[in-house]
């Protein structure tokens, strides 16, 4: 009987727990009631935090502040001073680098992308912008100025080396001292100067005679095969002539002698040679190159490499200076 009662009489530990459970019940649930509550507004307040103006205010102060150069350059840094120190990761990490850089595979990768990046509409676009630049041609056109400017100066230079061996030559074998270097034009500058200028002229008259040929068809073509020729070869002359008497007489410079720093001027007045003499020296050049250039012989013993058109129009070609 004493077992029965003692079995049927709660133990005092398992009262207590549960009076405590049945006590602390409603705090518990009004608890996880407000956890809820609080949880739910805090989303809210957050969601509407970031709905405003803070996350633009927030990356505004982050890039007038230079927060991401600053962390980065600190980064860098600090693995710049971590280098100096061995370091297994590191050795690893610069291992597995090299050789994803160096693999087949990223250099065909690479090798697409750069193709698919230079055939695209953007970058053509790019590129044509910055050829096209005022930069880019005034850049161009130095340099072909001073390309141009270095081929005439060497030019010029051998030119006149040239016409010094040559007089030099010319005077030993006659047994005559060889002059000092003179300031007047020699055989092998006048001579390139002169074919410079026939080029010009001769692609003067074929524009000329070109233009001429084409107003002609117009009117009907000439029947007879020696007056065409007649025609041509006048035209010819005319034009030769009308270029070497404008360039002497206006500014004693053919574009080929300008090239080559050459002038021709009168004897009696140093200028320019007029406009009737300068005709005398073209039928004087003729003469000279007629006779197989022999004309151009008395360059090489004459103190002022003169040549025949000079003696017979009285004028002398001087030789500039590369400063002049």
């Amino acid at each position: 009987m004493a077992d029965d009662a003692d079995a049927g009489t709660p133990e005092p530990d398992g009262l207590a727990s549960r009076l405590s459970r049945m006590a602390l019940g409603p705090a518990r649930a009004a608890a996880r009631s407000g956890r809820e509550a609080l949880t739910t507004e805090a989303e809210r307040a957050v969601e509407g935090l970031l709905a405003g103006p803070v996350p633009e205010t927030v990356a505004r102060s982050l890039v007038e502040h230079h927060v991401v150069e600053r962390a980065v350059a600190e980064w860098l840094e600090s693995m710049a001073a971590a280098g100096k120190q061995p370091s297994p990761e590191r050795e690893r990490l610069a291992q597995a680098v090299e050789e994803a850089l160096t693999s087949p595979a990223f250099e065909q990768r690479a090798a697409e992308v750069a193709e698919r990046v230079v055939h695209s509409p953007a970058f053509k676009r790019a590129l044509s912008g910055v050829l096209e630049s005022p930069e880019i041609r005034s850049a161009l056109a130095r340099q072909t100025a001073g390309f141009g400017a270095e081929i005439g100066a060497s030019v010029r230079g051998s030119g006149r080396r040239l016409d010094d061996r040559t007089e030099a030559t010319a005077r030993r074998m006659l047994g005559r001292r060889p002059a000092a270097t003179s300031g007047f034009g020699g055989v092998a500058t006048r001579g390139l100067a002169l074919i410079i200028d026939l080029v010009l002229a001769h692609a003067a008259f074929l524009f000329v005679a070109g233009s001429v040929a084409l107003i002609a068809s117009l009117a009907g073509s000439l029947r007879s095969g020696w007056l065409a020729g007649s025609i041509a070869s006048a035209g010819w002359a005319i034009v030769v002539l009308t270029y070497f008497v404008a360039f002497w007489s206006s500014t004693g410079q053919t574009p080929g002698m300008r090239l080559m720093r050459l002038r021709v001027l009168a004897d009696s007045s140093g200028r320019p040679p007029s406009i009737g003499r300068s005709i005398v020296r073209f039928v004087g050049l003729i003469v000279a190159i007629a006779p197989m250039l022999l004309g151009f012989v008395p360059v090489l013993f004459d103190g002022r490499r003169r040549a025949l058109q000079d003696y017979v129009a009285r004028t002398a070609v001087l030789a500039e200076a590369e400063g002049a």
